[in-house]
């Protein structure tokens, strides 16, 4: 009996520890209207991440709150992508995204700088890991198109490591001498890590 109490409770700890966390970025209140009035319901978009490179947003609908944060949670994580940081803290380039009208703008920025984003952008850059970037929303305010235009343009990121392999190089052949050994390095260890 006090095994399965054990074994019970074990379980309980390996599901409140979450690997995972996640953030609220919008929550809008919808209408549906039928014969008798309006039923009144809720939207929500959340984006989870590990805060070492993996990233997914999702959105959920339900007549309560919490049960449609629930739902995009979990979309959330069925919809999660890998981006390769460099060092850990920031973008490998410079890149764009876009979606419907929504373009953002992201840049690789120097140690110390810090999260320069809006809104729906700092939730992913945050749940990402990355902790120096700047970047910019133009166009559609929109978060969903935003959180969109930010995920397109991630995806699009190719690391030095990945680049080399595409070419059939070597990362040090890739890189500008005076930042090779370091780089070398770093790719090492991004392939222990995958």
């Amino acid at each position: 009996m006090a095994r399965e109490d054990n074994r019970r409770n074990n379980r309980r700890d390996r599901d409140e520890t979450p690997e995972f966390q996640d953030r609220l970025v919008a929550i809008n209140r919808v209408s549906k209207t039928v014969k008798g009035g309006k039923r009144f319901g809720f939207a929500a978009l959340v984006v989870v991440g590990d805060q070492k490179g993996r990233v997914g947003f999702g959105k959920g609908k339900a007549k309560e709150v919490p049960e449609a944060i629930r739902k995009a949670t979990e979309q959330a994580k069925h919809k999660m992508i890998r981006v390769p940081l460099r060092e850990g803290r920031t973008l490998h380039h410079d890149m764009e995204g876009r979606h419907g009208a929504g373009k953002v703008v992201m840049r690789a920025a120097p140690q110390g700088t810090g999260i320069i984003a809006g809104g729906p952008m700092r939730a992913i850059f945050e749940m990402l890991g990355i902790q120096d970037v700047v970047s910019k929303s133009i166009g559609s305010q929109n978060p969903y198109n935003m959180i969109r235009a930010t995920m397109d343009g991630l995806t699009k990121e190719a690391s030095p490591r990945l680049v080399a392999q595409r070419r059939g190089k070597k990362v040090s052949d890739i890189l500008p001498k005076s930042d090779a050994p370091v780089t070398t390095a770093e790719a090492e260890a991004e392939v222990q890590e995958a």
